[in-house]
Formats: C-alpha cells, sequence, structure tokens
C-alpha cells in the first residue's frame, strides 16, 4: 500500500466523524448529498485498489455490500415504516444480484489488472449501455442517441489503445460487463415493484445482493489469507462511506432533485478516480488516457441531453 495512504488514514481522527452536521437549509443538504455522492464514488476505485491487496474481488463486494445492508436496515427498523411484501422483497433481491453481485463483483475483478482511472471512465458508460437496453425493451431512440453510442465505444477502443497493461484487454471487457450488468439492474429497478420505503429498499438491495455475492465466493473457495491495515481500512472505507453513505446521498438526490442533478456523478467520478490514482498511486495519465476520458463523457453528456430533451 503506497506510504502517502497509510499516512493519510492513520490521520483521520474519530472525533471529526462524529462532529459532522447536516447542513440546516435545502440547499445546503443538496450541495453535500451531492459532495458525498461524487468523493464517495470517485474514491471508490482508489479503495478498491487497495482493499484487493488482502480480499479476492467477489468476497470484496459481496462482504461491504452484505455488511452495509445490514447497517442500513437496522438504522430503518428505528422509523416508522411499511415492511415489504415477498414479491417486492424477491425483486429486491433480483435487482441487488445484478447492482451488487455482478456488477460490482466484476467492477472488483476486472480492477486486478486495470487502473483506477481507467476503470472509472468505463463505468461511466452505463447510461450508454443503458440506452441500448430501452431501444431492445422497445423504447424509440433518436438518431442522435446512436450518436451518443458511437461515441462512448470510440472512448472505449482509444482508452484501450493507449493501456500499457499486460491485461488490459480482458479487464476492459470484464469492466465493460459490470457496467452492462448495472445498467440492466437499474432498468429492472424501473420496472419491477419495489419497497415503498426508499431506505428499505437500497438496504435490501445491497444486502441480499451482497449475501449472494459472498455465497458464490465462498463456494468458489475464495478466502481472505492476511489482512493488513491499508485494505482493513480501504474495506471500512468502501462500506461506510462508498456504500452506506454514498447510496443514502444518491437516494436523497433522486428524490429531491431531477435525474439529471442526480446522475450528474458519471461525470464527475472518472476525473476524482482519474486525479487519485495519479496523485497516491503514480498511474501515468496519458494522452489517450485524456482524449478518451474526453470522448467517453461528451457522449454521456449528449446522452442526458437527448433524455431531458424527451422528458421536456
Amino acid at each position: 500500500m503506497p506510504p502517502r495512504i497509510v499516512r493519510f488514514a492513520r490521520a483521520v481522527p474519530l472525533e471529526i466523524l462524529t462532529r459532522i452536521r447536516l447542513p440546516r437549509t435545502h440547499g445546503g443538504r443538496i450541495a453535500l448529498a451531492l459532495a458525498v455522492v461524487y468523493l464517495a464514488w470517485g474514491s471508490a476505485y482508489l479503495a478498491v485498489h487497495v482493499a484487493l491487496e488482502s480480499f479476492p474481488p467477489l468476497l470484496l463486494s459481496g462482504l461491504r455490500n452484505l455488511i452495509a445492508g445490514i447497517g442500513l436496515l437496522a438504522l430503518a427498523t428505528r422509523r416508522s415504516f411499511v415492511w415489504p411484501t415477498l414479491v417486492e422483497t424477491r425483486n429486491a433481491g433480483i435487482v441487488g444480484t445484478m447492482l451488487v453481485g455482478f456488477s460490482s463483483g466484476l467492477l472488483a475483478f476486472g480492477m486486478r489488472s486495470v487502473g483506477t482511472g481507467t476503470a472509472a471512465v468505463m463505468v461511466a458508460t452505463v447510461p450508454l449501455f443503458a440506452t441500448v437496453i430501452s431501444a431492445v425493451a422497445g423504447r424509440p431512440i433518436a438518431k442522435g442517441e446512436w450518436v451518443a453510442v458511437a461515441l462512448g465505444l470510440l472512448g472505449i477502443f482509444i482508452l484501450n489503445r493507449g493501456d500499457t497493461s499486460s491485461s488490459s484487454t480482458s479487464g476492459t471487457i470484464v469492466i465493460l460487463c459490470a457496467a452492462l450488468f448495472w445498467a440492466a439492474g437499474a432498468h429492472l429497478a424501473s420496472r419491477l415493484a419495489l419497497p415503498s420505503d426508499l431506505f428499505v429498499s437500497t438496504a435490501l438491495q445491497i444486502g441480499l445482493g451482497g449475501a449472494i455475492s459472498t455465497l458464490i465466493a465462498v463456494a468458489g473457495g475464495e478466502r481472505v489469507a492476511s489482512l493488513g491495515f491499508g485494505p482493513l481500512f480501504a474495506f471500512l472505507y468502501l462500506m461506510i462511506i462508498a456504500t452506506m453513505a454514498a447510496y443514502v446521498a444518491y437516494g436523497f438526490l433522486i428524490r429531491h432533485t431531477s435525474p439529471i442533478v442526480a446522475s450528474s456523478c458519471m461525470y464527475v467520478n472518472p476525473i476524482v478516480a482519474v486525479g487519485l490514482g495519479a496523485m497516491t498511486l503514480g498511474e501515468p495519465v496519458t494522452g489517450a488516457t485524456l482524449v478518451s476520458t474526453v470522448v467517453i463523457l461528451a457522449s454521456v453528456a449528449l446522452s442526458f441531453w437527448f433524455d431531458r430533451r424527451r422528458a421536456g
């Protein structure tokens, strides 16, 4: 683990976390939620990179989501809510398997041979896969939306050509599959009946998805051989910040802002991930990385622009 990350982890006093207070204004809470989503999910790629030093990929994804789901459900029981039906619970398990079991698991697996910034840029193609899935499901797609898909594929090609790692091709394919499963899971979430309480729905999705991932990982022989301070800190960060806090913040944005604002993390996360990868891991920021980042983010922005026109 890089020394700079170790020094940062040991320098975070617990009293800072316990003194955090929510803003009193509605606008301040939206700004805080955006900051949490941007920083938590943008830095999650670095945390996964560090955690993989001790945790196998599928077990890492399963355990952190399982424990986070249990934690969120425990918090939810302290509020007044209606328990979900068996059908809603089943549907939450299906969506969670797609988003957590397949998507997060494949992302961690692919990042064993792909850099943090590269992985974040490729995950930004989720809206493009969502466009294709919508077309297959019967929604009419404008020509400009297909242009956005083509731009995204071009950006991926440039990114892969500029990646000098030995296993970049296989890692790229795995991470693209993770993005595809995330888009498919999000599509199912908009079609299936889920618990009306967003807090409970989120807890069930990540908890059940994490449970399935953990069972598959254990059955497949994945084990934690040795656990150092760095990977343990990264695991706790992923569980508490990148899962529990980020999902709650994202749910708040979904309820109190437009989908365009809530989904703006697609633009910011790759920038955060590339910057952190360069500063802490010494990952090179090549010309191909910069060009592909611009092309892919432009394709995502174009997809959102057409989606906004359609909604208007």
